[in-house]
């Protein structure tokens, strides 16, 4: 690609998240503070940003200014979620299916 090109110029990449998004979004999942939401979020974000458009990564990023405590009683069905959260990622979320269990 030239220099001065855009994703104007490629608008099949106007619906994909930049590396630079994707990466600051995974640090900021894996990163929160104790093992079990860095697990539980990482592992959720490892396991779904890539299916994501930018709107899914704008509501996670959203969701990663939550309180952890909040964000893990969402997934653990302990709380129900504020209505701009709830929907096909909290659902995802809920399954848990992401998170490695240790035998």
């Amino acid at each position: 690609m030239r220099r001065g090109d855009s994703k104007r110029s490629r608008p099949y990449l106007a619906s994909m998240p930049s590396e630079t998004d994707l990466k600051r979004l995974a640090w900021r999942a894996h990163h929160r503070g104790t093992r079990e939401a860095d697990m539980l979020i990482g592992g959720f974000f490892d396991a779904h940003h890539a299916s994501w458009n930018p709107e899914a990564c704008a509501l996670f990023d959203a969701m990663l200014r939550e309180q952890d405590a909040d964000i893990m009683a969402w997934a653990l069905g302990a709380a129900e979620p504020p209505e701009r959260f709830a929907g096909p990622m909290v659902e995802a979320l809920r399954k848990l299916d992401y998170v490695p269990v240790v035998k």
